[in-house]
């Protein structure tokens, strides 16, 4: 079977989510950024001098190439994606989908009429604590699901200056309008694949917690949290965060049925899986602690991947689809893409309306899409300068300190 051809569309992520073709025998044959810096960094990354780059996305996209991996700016896939899937190439997208609701429409329309594959690029599903809660959710020991957690908790040094030069190295940089629920595919991408349920109405409270005031900063956004609450299309209920920025770092998940519960330990690679005396399962105990093994035919490979192996799987999940002409399974098509960016849109609108609860369009049906067709209000400065529609924080007037942004200044200088 010939090689697959990869165009990569984003130097910096997209270089990293590369390797992982190349590990599975993918020709990595294109590569468009602007920034020549990156660009030198990424073709080291990959090792492969044979890249041919490009700095204009439609002169790339002529390259001759099966699919794209797309890892440009967070909040600007769906243009980019409709061009590839217009063309019959496949693509891999980075999170999220689409980054107003208007997109999200424009993107399933686009997909329905192509014949390329879409697949979301989230790849906490993939992990190895959450394939495990997977396989013991399928087993049915846990009876109904009723509830999920999912928090993806990331705080970082503000005195970190090496992250701010390299991920938010200007000041309309889409990290210093970041809303509290945007980030949301590593929190709730998981407990979707986990459980198989669907968001169908979404609320959100946020916290506000500014930082100090003796760093460098350019961010409009002082929110640390978002506790987001969903109703799904299976009575079920998800508590989940956007990029939370609270407590000791940690990616954590538990889901609750009728019968039992199963969740990964806060800061440990081990899984807790509990049952009530009454209804421990043949062959299990009411209290199992254990960390689980990868049995995997790519073990070797999984374990030089990014994300605790989670890159490598995603990336052969696209790469299997692609041989199979089929389309991704729930989380990862074009409809649960839409309806996670959807669930981040509709929850910071939400945190600046005190609560109010927004149903989730279903986008498979199209009077829920000609709703929300022309809906562009959004919290980032788009490609040509536009000024953000929304504001970015549940304190709409907040705003970075001169001192903070004076610091943010000469430490990019």
């Amino acid at each position: 079977m010939d090689r697959l051809k990869i165009g990569v569309f984003g130097a910096g992520r997209g270089s990293y989510l590369a390797t992982n073709f190349q590990m599975q025998n993918c020709e990595v044959v294109a590569l468009c950024d602007k920034d020549k810096e990156r660009v030198e960094i990424a073709l080291k990354r990959m090792n492969d001098s044979s890249v041919v780059i490009y700095d204009d996305f439609d002169e790339f996209l002529n390259h001759g190439m099966d699919a794209v991996i797309l890892a440009n700016t967070f909040h600007e896939h769906a243009k980019y994606a409709i061009r590839c899937l217009e063309k019959g190439i496949h693509v891999f997208c980075e999170c999220i989908s689409n980054g107003t609701m208007a997109e999200g429409v424009e993107l399933i329309r686009a997909a329905e009429k192509s014949n390329a594959i879409f697949m979301l690029a989230e790849n906490y599903p993939q992990m190895l604590p959450n394939l495990e809660m997977k396989r013991v959710c399928d087993t049915g020991t846990l009876g109904k699901i009723l509830y999920a957690e999912g928090e993806y908790n990331h705080p970082g040094d503000p005195k970190d200056q090496g992250y701010l030069k390299q991920f938010n190295y200007f000041e309309k940089h889409w990290r210093n309008f970041l809303p509290a629920t945007y980030y949301i595919t590593h929190s709730l991408g998981p407990v979707m694949r986990i459980t198989g349920a669907t968001p169908k109405r979404v609320t959100a409270f946020a916290v506000f917690a500014p930082g100090r005031a003796d760093t460098p900063s350019a961010s409009h956004c002082a929110d640390r949290v978002a506790q987001i609450m969903t109703q799904n299309d299976d009575g079920s209920v998800f508590r989940i965060t956007g990029c939370a920025t609270y407590g000791a770092h940690h990616n954590s998940y538990r889901i609750c049925g009728t019968e039992g519960q199963v969740e990964n330990l806060r800061g440990t690679g081990q899984i807790m899986l509990r049952y009530n005396p009454w209804s421990v399962p043949e062959g299990y105990e009411a209290i199992n602690a254990y960390e689980p093994e990868w049995k995997d035919k790519d073990e070797e490979l999984i374990k030089k991947s990014g994300h605790n192996g989670g890159d490598f799987v995603t990336a052969r999940m696209f790469v299997d689809c692609i041989r199979q002409g089929k389309q991704p399974e729930h989380p990862f098509d074009v409809y649960s893409a839409v309806n996670m960016s959807s669930v981040a849109i509709l929850a910071h609108r939400s945190v600046l309306e005190g609560g109010k609860p927004y149903d989730i369009p279903d986008f498979r049906k199209e009077e829920d899409r000609k709703q929300y067709e022309n809906d562009r209000l959004s919290p980032f400065y788009g490609e040509d300068g536009t000024k953000p529609s929304l504001p970015c924080c549940s304190k709409p007037d907040f705003a970075p300190t001169e001192k903070q942004l004076e610091l943010y200044r000469e430490l990019l200088k």
